[in-house]
Formats: C-alpha cells, structure tokens, sequence
C-alpha cells in the first residue's frame, strides 16, 4: 500500500462513479471510500474541446462536482475529498465512448481492428471544505494516456465476442481485464489506465497534495530513476544518495527531499547522456546484439578499449536501463535492441550520433552566444534561420549535413506512423510535406494510403542528398522530390499541406508568411496538417522543443504553441475544423480543413495565380 494512502484512512472519501472496475482497482489499493455515483449527463460537445484527453477530464471534473455540490446540499456537510474519472478510446481523432447497442459496438470494434489506439482517462480530485454552510473546493485533474494495439481479428470473432455481452458499459467496446483481452497484441503504459483508472498516476498526484518534500521512503517511487551514476564514476554529486557527512538527521532528510534528488539527477545529467553517446559511437549495442552475453574483457578487446574504462561505461549503461548485468556478462535490454542498433526500423543512432558530434559541442560553449545576442539557432543548409551560429564551421560541409539529415530521418522514422495515423487522411489524395527532409514521414503516409501521391519539397541542397535514405517498396512511386525554398518557390499543388516540426523554428512573422502562402495555394476543402511538441505534459513540457531538436540552441523567436493557440493561429489564415490529438508522448498532430472563403479577405493571391 502507498504510505500516501494511509493518510486518507480518517478522511471521508468519496469515489463518485459506478464503475466496478474503478472500485476495485482503489480498494486493492486499500483506499476506503464511499461509492456516490455522479449524475452528470455526459453531453459535452467534444467537438469544442482541442484534444479528447481534454475532454476526459472535463467530463471526470463536472462527475465530481456534480456530486461534491449535491452532498453538501443534503448534509450541509461536504466529503473531504471526492474523485471521478471518465475513461475514453480515441483513434484517428475520433472519441469512442460506450456503445449504444451491439450494433455500435460492432462499429468501434471494426475501428481498432488491427490498429493501435489511445486508452485516456481523465482524474480529478476536489478537495472539500465547509466552513458556516458555504462550500470550497479546491480542484486538481490530470489525465493518463496508454496505447494498445489490437490483433486483426475476424468479423466471426468479433460479433461472438459482442455477443458475450462484455463490450456494452465499456469505453471503446471492449474490457482489457476479461474476455476482451484476447483481442489485445500488446499495451504500453499503465494497464490499470485501461482498465479504467490510473492508480500509479494517482497515488503520486496525491503524494504532491499531502506528502510534504521529506524523506524518500515516504515519497511515491519515480518509474525513471537513476541515481547511481555518481559512485559508478567515483565523483559526481554524491548528496544525491543522501551521501552528506555531516551527520545531521535533519541535514540529510533535506537532502533525500526528491525535489532536490530531481535537480542532482539534472546536474548530473550530462554525464548519462555523454555515456550514451560513447556507447553508441563504439557500437557497444550493435556488438551485444550479435553476441551477447559478453564480459567486460570480451567488450573491451572487441572495441579496442580499455578493460576498465569499459566495464565502467557497461555498469553505467546497465544503471540507465540501457543493459542487463548477469553473471554471464551483459546483454541490451530491449530499449537497445530497438533504439541503439546503428540500424534498424526505429533506431534513433543517426540523433544521437548528431548530438554527440554537433550538439554537444555547440552547448559546451553555449555562454558565448548568450552573452554576445548570437543565440539564433543554425539548421544546416539553412533549415531554421537565416545567420548561422559562428561556433565552428561544422554545419557548412558536407559531413555536417549528412548528419543532420540522419538525425531528422531517425526521429522521423520513429514517429512517423503515429503521426500518419492521428486522423484518417485517406480523404485526400495528394500531400505536400514542406521541409520533409528524406522523405520519411512521405513514404509512411504512401503505405498507410494507398491512394496517397505524397510531394516532398525542401532546399537544392538537400534533396540532392536524399536518395540514399528512401526505402525499398511499391510505394515509393507515389513519392517525389521538388527542390525548393517554401518561402520563395511556388508550392506543389496539393489536397494537403504538412508541416511537420517547422512552426516552432520561426519567428511569428515568418510564421503568418508561410501559412498565409499555404493558404492561398490551398483549395476549399483541403487541408494543413502541423506536427509539434506535445504541450502541457508537466513542467519540462518545452524542453523537446526547446533542447532536443536536431538543430541548435535557442531558436531565434521561435516558440512552441498549445492547441488553442495552433487553433486561433489556423482559423486566422482562413483554416476550419482544427483538431489535435496527441501522436505519442511527445508529438502532437492538428488536422484543419481550408474554408471556402476568408472573410476580409480577396478571392485571388499571388501564390494562388502565379
């Protein structure tokens, strides 16, 4: 039992929802609690809402209202906390809550049917209290998202499974912890989210709510600690294990306070991430992969290498989760064997071989250019920015820009499924991708579409380069190159238009030019779709943005955007219909519709008639 569950035992809590699921999960945990369910009518037009996540917890925030406010009218005396949670399946964009009859069922089942689909549900907890018979609350809601790929599964399959009755009071038609769970080929993230409450999630929001910063043990455990480093090196910053000698209880129980555990795994940071770079460059995973389990000897005399700067950096990889230690020597965890390989369908080699030689170096000395003003950011061959950063001549060679090439390519392979199958596109019969590099997100987008004819436009000098990234396959006929500057050069006609990690790079002006380009060439009834960082995942939510482009650091006037802003951003260049579902944990995709006309604004441009 979490020791933050403890400290509810003499409050009076109330879960106001039905769902015996949700019940069950709380009372294993061994929360005691009062069931009160809402009487909220779920009718909120989802369509008013930028993502589905969005709409799930609002939905879970007017459930526990609804029944806060009733409870204190009866006893003029409200609980001192009440939860509720709305649990919903999206796919393509699309919010599917539980089915009507068999019929619908059959439908949303038809939709998963062999695909991968979020799980979201929507938490919130109120924090009552009555004082002379008025009532305040205070409110806290977050939401936890968990994908899950269902089998191809036969239509025979699917209605004997309607037919066991089990999809009708489910969200998405079907029950992962039953009989539905044969229809499941793998889940990543929190099950019990799909079942149909987050408990893990849970437990930590209420350790920030009534644990005050003390000692570790009575703080909810990180998934993603690493807090080893330091002695596996024999320096680093040792307070980090409450390694303090000063002998003072209380001196060491600040120290063990996870908010400053936290900020001593960021200074230490560095280290981890440099270690990893190292391992790569020596092709460590690539070695293990073929031959594992080795020793540290074995390791070393295949790497030419030192057999203890080796074994140390094997200790470390295996701390950061990257390897297993056995007694039979060490191996790569599955998180290697799919990310870490120099090849491979999801190998990222290519973005951290960047970063190791390029990025590394330009934040080594990034004092320089704060201190001088010459912070805008330098893609080569002119990707974001105008000036380039003058910290060394590595962006001008053509070395230099093989690399980022094979960064933007690894990152983009890696996400290019979930952001062609945000929203259904199969609408559209063209596509233009501006700044799509290789052709990575195209050629995706091609097989995901077959009757998809996908453009990829970016400048002279990097189309020439791109041919030896393309795939083998049919779809590769739908996939074209035009070189080209899309600020300059005349736009490929296209149903839709793709921008895929460009907004953020800009300045606002440049920003308004481009779409207003888009705009203009794009007819009634197409489209733009903008990927981007995910927004609003917790306080480090601008850090993908911001650090880990393939660029360089701090974009000059550049900025990430949160859907209501994409939204307010797309319907001032004449764009309806703007959607946003996220594609991961880390990217967002929104889907708008061109309208007919812009209001203010003349029927012809020269985009649209030169």
């Amino acid at each position: 039992m979490y020791p933050v569950i403890r400290k509810l035992q003499r409050k009076r809590v109330v879960l106001a929802s039905a769902s015996p699921r949700r019940q069950e999960i709380l009372s294993n945990a061994g929360l005691r609690f009062e069931v009160v369910p809402s009487r909220f009518k779920e009718k909120l037009d989802k369509a008013s809402f930028p993502t589905p996540y969005a709409y799930a917890v609002e939905t879970a925030k007017q459930k526990a209202l609804e029944v806060a406010s009733r409870m204190h009218q009866k006893d003029l005396r409200a609980p001192d906390i009440v939860i509720g949670a709305d649990t919903i399946v999206t796919i393509g964009g699309l919010i599917l809550e539980k089915p009507l009859d068999k019929q619908d069922a059959y439908t949303m089942l038809s939709r998963l049917n062999g695909k991968e689909h979020s799980v979201f549900t929507g938490v919130t907890i109120i924090r009552c209290c009555s004082t002379d018979g008025r009532l305040s609350m205070e409110v806290t809601d977050f939401y936890e998202e968990t994908l899950v790929k269902f089998s191809p599964l036969s239509e025979e399959l699917l209605w004997e499974y309607i037919d066991s009755g089990e999809p009708m009071d489910k969200a998405g038609g079907y029950g992962i912890q039953a009989l539905g769970g044969m229809l499941v080929e793998y889940v990543r993230g929190d099950f019990l989210n799909v079942v149909g409450f987050p408990l893990n999630h849970f437990c930590k929001t209420l350790a920030q709510l009534y644990c005050p910063p003390r000692v570790r043990q009575d703080s909810v455990p990180d998934v993603d600690t690493f807090e080893h480093l330091s002695a596996l090196e024999g320096g680093g910053s040792n307070l980090a294990q409450g390694g303090a000698q000063a002998g003072d209880a209380d001196q060491n129980r600040t120290l063990e306070d996870p908010p400053l555990a936290d900020l001593l795994r960021l200074i230490d940071g560095f280290q981890s991430s440099k270690a990893l770079f190292v391992a790569c460059e020596m092709k460590v995973f690539d070695l293990l992969k073929a031959e594992a389990p080795l020793s540290a000897v074995e390791v070393a005399r295949k790497t030419e290498a030192s057999e203890r700067g080796t074994e140390w950096l094997l200790d470390v990889c295996a701390a950061l989760g990257l390897l297993r230690k056995a007694e039979g020597g060490y191996s790569n965890t599955e998180l290697a064997d799919r990310y870490l390989l120099s090849k491979g369908e999801d190998s990222l080699h290519g973005l951290i071989m960047h970063h190791h030689r390029h990025t590394w170096h330009l934040y080594t000395h990034l004092e320089a250019p704060l201190r001088d003003g010459s912070m805008q950011s330098h893609w080569p061959a002119g990707h974001a920015g105008e000036d380039l950063c003058q910290v060394d001549s590595l962006s001008r060679n053509q070395d230099s820009q093989l690399q980022f090439m094979r960064a933007v390519h690894s990152l983009s392979k890696v996400t290019a499924r979930r952001v062609a199958t945000a929203f259904d596109l199969s609408r559209f019969s063209s596509a233009c991708d501006l700044g799509g590099c290789t052709g990575a997100l195209a050629h995706v987008l091609a097989r995901e579409y077959p009757g998809l004819t996908v453009t990829v436009m970016d400048l002279p000098e990097i189309i020439k380069d791109v041919m030896g990234f393309q795939p083998d396959g049919p779809q590769t006929d739908r996939v074209s190159f035009v070189p080209g500057d899309f600020f300059k050069d005349r736009l490929p006609e296209a149903d839709l238009y793709i921008l895929s990690r460009i907004l953020q790079d800009w300045q606002e002006h440049k920003v308004h030019e481009l779409l207003s380009r888009i705009s203009a060439r794009c007819k009634p009834g197409g489209g733009v779709l903008v990927v981007g960082p995910a927004p609003d995942r917790g306080r480090c939510a601008a850090l993908p943005g911001l650090l880990t482009s393939p660029g360089t650091p701090l974009q000059d006037g550049g900025r990430e955007r949160s859907p209501d802003e994409y939204r307010s951003l797309l319907q001032a260049h004449g764009f309806t219909e703007v959607r946003a579902v996220p594609a991961g944990s880390v990217l967002h995709v929104i889907l708008a519709t061109r309208a007919a006309s812009m209001p203010g604004t003349e029927t012809t441009s020269p985009e649209a008639t030169g």
